[in-house]
């Protein structure tokens, strides 16, 4: 089945569009929306434009829509860009990387059913650590893009998403309970190599900042290798 997969630039998206080929669809197309909005309730924010270096690494079109970021207004916005990706790649369905966001998923369920597509989660409801360890052992490479809650400081901005990472957001886990994954907007992420890239994204130059508990890791500049 062609499929269109929503792609924010961070883990869960790549990883998702990932197990759909594994599972022998194809991905005809990537779909970015890009907020103006940093407080949009659905979309990733985080080095978004930079999505396209993603896509041109893997090989495959990307449809970018800008929104205003205006609560469930946004919608519309991600409503046209489905539908462009109808008419011009052929998809007959959307994937996301919803993990646990009923708030996301359930609004993303609603707009493949209105224009009669299949509505694809595969990492909905996983166990999530387990879901970290098969993204270093599939050979994804992932920073953290920013970081929204204590105890995660300035100092995990940039850092590699790698075993100690895990051993480490564990033992946070099991004293502050936060999402493992980030999924309750702990951190955010962006991958830099997935298995199915053709070339590495390289970062080249960064700005950091953190205030009041939150901080994010900018990339200014990026190319692939």
């Amino acid at each position: 089945m062609k499929v269109g997969a929503l792609l924010s630039g961070g883990k869960d998206s790549l990883y998702a569009a990932w197990r759909m080929m594994q599972t022998g669809h194809e991905v005809a197309c990537f779909i970015t929306i890009q907020s103006r909005n940093p407080e949009s309730y659905m979309f990733h924010t985080p080095n978004i434009g930079l999505t396209r270096l993603q896509a041109e690494s893997a090989g495959i079109p990307l449809v970018i829509v800008e929104t205003d970021g205006i609560k469930e207004r946004e919608l519309d916005d991600l409503t046209s860009a489905v539908q462009r990706c109808v008419r011009e790649y052929g998809i007959e369905g959307i994937v996301t990387g919803a993990i646990q966001s009923v708030y996301q998923a359930s609004r993303i369920e609603r707009i493949c059913h209105q224009e009669n597509l299949w509505c694809f989660s595969p990492l909905w409801l996983c166990d999530q650590e387990s879901y970290l360890h098969s993204l270093v052992s599939e050979g994804f490479e992932v920073i953290i893009a920013g970081v929204f809650a204590e105890p995660l400081d300035e100092t995990w901005l940039g850092l590699k998403i790698d075993i100690p990472f895990i051993q480490r957001m564990k033992t946070i886990n099991d004293k502050y309970h936060l999402s493992p994954a980030g999924e309750g907007g702990e951190y955010e992420s962006f991958v830099c190599n997935a298995p199915f890239f053709k070339r590495k994204i390289i970062i080249i130059e960064t700005k950091t900042w953190f205030e009041h508990g939150a901080g994010g890791y900018v990339i200014t500049r990026a190319e692939l290798d």
